[in-house]
């Protein structure tokens, strides 16, 4: 089982999710008995299966001979019959199941959906190259990934977004705006932006390509400093990541930086290795809790092969998920100091969950809490300095927060 942190992740299969299923599989006898009485509303409605009843016990707020009713006045009176599609309804229905929780990781994806999900994490796919989320019900960038069109574009981590092309965005969840913003190679797509500092929204013209995930790079600066750009957590990260430290042993560096900024995260058990680089085995790396209140804890369990050089650790708006939680592990347990922006603040697990016509439910099940048991999602991770790239750094090649790095990282090696 696989969990996977950004907007996107956590994969199992075989588990059944029972209203679902049972949605799926009502529907012709639903449809011919349920409304054989005209307008009676019966207290208790038993369709193979579905009804108020749970665990024995009916509920009595709840009656599930609403929804037929409903189905039945589409049917019956839908102006454009040639609309109304069973299925089309059925996946309708299970969207607003889930919508309705209001949480915009919580989600139903039709087999074209889940089929273009999957594209996503294999390391390749044609669209911009961002990543997107909601913050504070409103569609933003957490980050544009490396050497992309939306990075080439201007797009920044944060940027808030309006519009796609001429949809209004702000009604639509991450996977709706994900199929509006993807298209065909050298096709456009305008996004209406707003970015803090700007007195009004921008139109940003993104030509998409086809594109290549980036994992990590690695160079040495001032010949003693190793610096480690690491862009996510995806699966080929653990191989990729030992070889940056072989040649980053053979180099012998006094002190080494991780950059985690703009790097929206990936599988959970991608940055429990890699914290296994620079902790003790069995320190904690991050906690899972559940609505019961039940908690897992992730450990280190690696060679700890850096556990003892000095280091610092870059994050800013655009790192979320994997990067916060190995962020929140490096100072927590080793108190290794951050530098950047607060963090995106995305701490919750999904569970994909395959249904059986090529469909699934993503559905958030759990919270991830730091070592110390601070909770991620929304707060995200305050660095202990916070310092600002403006565009007029951007636009000059400056980078105040890699120069803050080495400041700090210098003084440490001095000690």
């Amino acid at each position: 089982m696989k969990k996977f942190l950004t907007k996107r992740i956590l994969i199992i299969g075989g588990l059944t999710i029972v209203v679902i299923a049972l949605i799926g599989g009502v529907f012709y006898f639903g449809y011919s008995f349920g409304f054989k009485k005209g307008t009676e509303k019966p207290q208790t409605l038993i369709i193979r299966g579905v009804s108020n009843i749970e665990n024995g016990q009916i509920i009595k707020d709840v009656d599930f001979s609403l929804f037929w009713e409903s189905w039945k006045i589409l049917k019956d009176k839908f102006v454009d019959a040639e609309k109304v599609n069973n299925q089309t309804l059925v996946y309708g229905a299970i969207s607003g199941l889930l919508n309705s929780l209001k949480d915009p990781h919580t989600i139903f994806m039709p087999p074209t959906d889940t089929k273009k999900f999957n594209e996503d994490i294999s390391g390749e796919f044609s669209g911009i190259g961002a990543e997107i989320g909601i913050r504070n019900d409103q569609l933003v960038v957490i980050s544009p990934l490396k050497d992309t069109p939306a990075e080439r574009a201007g797009l920044k981590a944060g940027d808030k977004i309006f519009k796609i092309d001429d949809k209004d965005a702000i009604n639509l969840n991450v996977d709706e705006a994900v199929k509006l913003i993807r298209g065909p190679k050298q096709t456009k797509v305008i996004l209406t932006i707003l970015r803090n500092g700007w007195e009004k929204a921008q139109e940003i013209s993104i030509i998409r390509d086809v594109i290549q995930i980036p994992t990590l790079d690695l160079e040495m600066k001032d010949s003693d400093i190793a610096y480690l750009r690491l862009y996510n957590f995806y699966e080929n990260a653990p191989f990729l990541f030992y070889q940056a430290a072989v040649k980053t042993a053979l180099k012998n560096p006094k002190g080494m930086i991780l950059d985690l900024r703009n790097n929206p995260g990936g599988y959970l058990e991608v940055a429990v290795n890699l914290a296994g680089w620079f902790l003790n085995s069995g320190d904690i790396v991050v906690a899972e809790e559940f609505r019961s209140g039940k908690k897992d804890e992730f450990k280190a369990n690696g060679n700890g092969f850096f556990k003892d050089i000095p280091m610092v650790a870059l994050i800013n708006e655009g790192s979320a998920s994997a990067s916060e939680i190995l962020a929140g592990a490096l100072r927590d347990n080793r108190n290794i100091k951050l530098i950047g922006k607060k963090s995106f603040g995305k701490g919750t697990v999904q569970e994909l969950q395959q249904l059986k016509d090529g469909s699934s439910i993503k559905i958030t099940i759990a919270h991830w809490l730091m070592p110390n048991g601070g909770l991620i999602d929304k707060n995200g991770i305050i660095p202990d300095y916070d310092i600002n790239i403006t565009e007029e750094d951007a636009k000059n090649g400056k980078d105040p927060q890699l120069e803050k790095a080495m400041e700090i990282l210098k003084s440490q090696i001095k000690l």
